[in-house]
């Protein structure tokens, strides 16, 4: 009998603009579910908090720095490759434009018209336009 796996925290950040667009990401090539969209984020490393990593994972990938974030939703997902705890931030307060700092494309939505989805990014979509956080598993 094996023990379970024990869920990856990762820091993940919704860059909101004053008219409710949302920033996606792709996945790049190589990554699991590579060419799906997703909130922009990445794992918390020892020692770090959630917030730490969010505004890391912020610098490196976009080259913007999070001036402030509101901790929003939590939420466990299982995919076939990891099982992984997300932690998500609205952030209404940046610097900087973001920019493709991994080769990673993105996009502005209001309406999201980019596909596919990566599967624990589809609630959250639905919760932010109600304005609410399910505590339920994606």
């Amino acid at each position: 009998m094996t023990a379970p796996v024990k869920p990856i925290d990762v820091a993940v950040g919704i860059l909101m603009k004053p008219n409710g667009d949302v920033l996606l990401g792709q996945r790049p090539p190589g990554k699991p579910y590579a060419g799906y969209w997703e909130f922009p984020g990445g794992k918390v490393d020892p020692g770090e908090t959630v917030l730490e990593a969010l505004k890391r994972e912020f610098m490196e990938e976009l080259g913007i720095e999070v001036l402030s974030a509101d901790e929003w939703c939590g939420v466990e997902h299982v995919y076939e490759h990891a099982h992984v705890r997300l932690h998500f931030f609205i952030s209404r307060d940046w610097r900087g434009e973001p920019q493709s700092l991994e080769g990673q494309a993105f996009a502005w939505q209001g309406e999201v018209g980019v596909e596919p989805l990566l599967p624990a990014t589809i609630p959250l979509l639905q919760w932010i336009s109600r304005d609410a956080c399910s505590t339920v598993d994606a």
